[in-house]
């Protein structure tokens, strides 16, 4: 159903179903505030559902539920279709890692009787929306004995929070004439972690304060810091947004809301016709770069190593035929059409609210840079599925011709000769602390991509 309205169309047990959907999407999106607790949760909703982890597995069948996880920052679901593996897969590709600001390595200082901790912003952010709002610590420190420590700080209602200040309007005269870029330095991102000194006659009291709590409760030293992983996100909760409850709000709709729905949608498959795969990468925000980016061999090494549990004589060989016959919803966000800022977007290729799982035939930039650009014979099938299991869709650009522009997974995957056409939620506010999607188009992206998979 192209471009109209879900909620028009929505009985009122289909409206109980969407609110449920988005129940569970709330506490996913709540405990997955980064790549490595999205993981996790990941996992436990794959094990729920009967997925075993591929490192426990000696051989593979059609029918089998696996998983495998890289580095604790990249998921692989699968299940194993009756077709040969050379035939292709359905593959259902989201990033789970979101823009932030993580601690440096030398994080915590003090400076005028407060103790301070350095942070070096990561993505694609207005550096300005993330003052004066509560912020929490998350992540994990890895200590020279081969122990780790996760750090949890600023979810719990009892625990306190942190934050970066801002100049009050009194004394803004100098500032408020810079620019939006300008108007909050990237070097000024540092988070007031305290305030207190340690009693006695010590250097830096402040910061040993600091220091010394985070002993009392993790066991780590400041030298552990270097070798570890702290991510500064909003805190808080997801939330239900507008009196009617129809919108989602809170912090990394990009892209978890798409990774949550590809992975709901794999776990309603059954025994396919052809294998059928949803893989959560990291480091899309930063260029897809890295061990754990969609430029990682980790996919393609892994269809490998399942060619051969499934008993191919030449796993090298069909993992390669595997993914050139291929065809994958890189499943990423869109920009969802703002009333109040019109001006950016073209109307009659824009995704709103409510109309369903969005459609992207190319991103980039300016001329397409770096964009996929699908081909139209497949985006031809991937709309006919979608009209034969009745799910709302749309078509979308990434706002007017040189206005700006931006990427996803899809050119990487395309890499590989396979069809990809990037298929997503729209969002509000992409990139700030609080992102905003619709309920229905929530509903709709799961409902278009188990369409995707049971497609002939």
């Amino acid at each position: 159903m192209y471009r109209q309205n879900a909620w028009k169309n929505y009985s009122s047990s289909e409206e109980k179903e969407v609110m449920k959907f988005s129940e569970g999407y709330k506490n996913f999106l709540s405990a997955s505030k980064t790549e490595r607790l999205a993981v996790k949760e990941s996992v436990k909703i794959l094990e729920e559902k009967g997925f075993k982890n591929l490192e426990k597995v000696q051989s593979l069948k059609a029918g089998d539920k696996i998983y495998l996880v890289n580095k604790n920052k990249n998921v692989l679901a699968m299940v194993c279709g009756k077709r040969p593996l050379e035939e292709g897969l359905r593959i259902l590709g989201a990033h789970i890692d979101s823009p932030r600001m993580d601690l440096k390595e030398h994080p915590i200082y003090e400076k005028n009787g407060f103790a301070l901790g350095d942070t070096h912003y990561y993505g694609g952010i207005k550096k300005y929306q993330w003052v004066t709002i509560p912020l929490a610590l998350h992540g994990v420190v890895c200590k020279k004995d081969g122990t780790s420590v996760e750090i949890n700080i600023g979810e719990d209602e009892k625990d306190p929070v942190v934050g970066i200040t801002d100049l009050l309007i009194h004394l803004s005269a100098d500032q408020l004439t810079k620019t939006g870029a300008k108007v909050i330095e990237g070097e000024n991102l540092d988070l007031t972690l305290g305030n207190k000194p340690l009693k006695g006659e010590t250097k830096n009291a402040v910061k040993e304060n600091v220091l010394s709590l985070l002993k009392k409760k993790y066991n780590i030293e400041e030298e552990d810091l270097i070798s570890a992983e702290i991510e500064v996100v909003p805190a808080g909760k997801a939330r239900d947004y507008g009196l009617d409850k129809s919108m989602v709000a809170g912090y990394g709709h990009d892209d978890r809301c798409c990774a949550y729905t590809s992975l709901m949608a794999l776990t309603e498959i059954s025994n396919p016709e052809v294998t059928s795969v949803c893989i959560l990468v990291d480091k899309e925000e930063i260029g897809s770069v890295g061990a754990t980016g969609a430029h990682s061999l980790f996919f393609e090494n892994a269809i490998g190593r399942i060619a051969s549990l499934l008993g191919c004589k030449h796993p090298i060989l069909i993992s390669r035929l595997a993914l050139e016959n291929s065809k994958m919803l890189s499943s990423d966000v869109s920009a969802a059409y703002d009333p109040l800022y019109a001006n950016v977007s073209d109307p009659e290729n824009s995704a709103y609210f409510a109309n369903g799982i969005v459609f992207n035939k190319y991103t980039g930039a300016r001329g397409k840079s770096g964009s996929n650009d699908a081909n139209p014979e497949y985006y031809a099938w991937v709309r006919k599925a979608m009209d034969e299991a009745k799910v709302c869709w749309q078509n979308a650009e990434l706002g007017k011709v040189d206005q700006g522009g931006g990427g996803t997974i899809a050119y990487i995957l395309g890499n590989y000769n396979m069809n990809v056409i990037d298929a997503g939620i729209a969002v509000l506010n992409m990139h700030a602390p609080m992102e905003v999607v619709s309920k229905a188009d929530l509903y709709e992206a799961y409902k278009g991509y188990v369409a995707f998979l049971k497609a002939e």
